[in-house]
């Protein structure tokens, strides 16, 4: 894995339904969008917008309308990752959703793999080991005693009370 590359992936499940997300993470995932994304306010371009902004506008490829999307739009370091993160909603058509992906893997974009999104998190500062692996039991919870501790954990819960039992041990000392 290159640690700087830009990855993406559908980030909603894989199939048709009514909206799709796409996420894109890496230095040069504003860019990459930037170059296909149209906004319906003429002239507007990503990199000169605030982060946690969204946009509406069509992703073109060569003149080709591929879709009507919204872009959201997270600045490093403050995103899940830590690194420049775009989520693009589109249509949930499953043409729509691997014309937008084939777009961007032929433009710099690999396909991240599992668990890529929370690994780079975790690698980047942005969550410890505990709450990375509390990411996968909050999406497999399926009650809501297991949903509960998953959330707690991934909040927090396990590393605010390790760090509490080591306070207590190093002043016992």
């Amino acid at each position: 894995m290159i640690q700087n590359d830009t990855i993406i992936a559908l980030a909603t499940p894989s199939g048709v339904g009514a909206i799709s997300v796409i996420r894109l993470s890496g230095e040069n995932a504003i860019e990459i969008v930037d170059t296909f994304f149209k906004s319906v306010r003429k002239g507007k371009s990503l990199k000169n917008q605030k982060s946690h902004t969204i946009h509406l506008g069509h992703i073109v490829d060569n003149d080709i309308l591929l879709d009507e999307v919204l872009v959201s739009f997270f600045k490093n370091p403050n995103s899940y990752t830590g690194e420049n993160v775009i989520e693009i909603s589109c249509h949930g058509s499953s043409f729509i959703q691997q014309e937008i992906i084939q777009l961007f893997l032929q433009n710099g974009c690999r396909m991240a793999d599992n668990g890529e999104f929370t690994m780079r998190a975790f690698l980047n500062g942005k969550m410890d080991l505990s709450q990375a692996e509390a990411v996968a039991d909050v999406i497999a919870s399926n009650s809501a005693a297991s949903h509960q501790m998953a959330i707690q954990q991934m909040r927090g819960g396990i590393t605010n009370e390790l760090k509490e039992l080591r306070v207590q041990l190093l002043d016992f000392a």
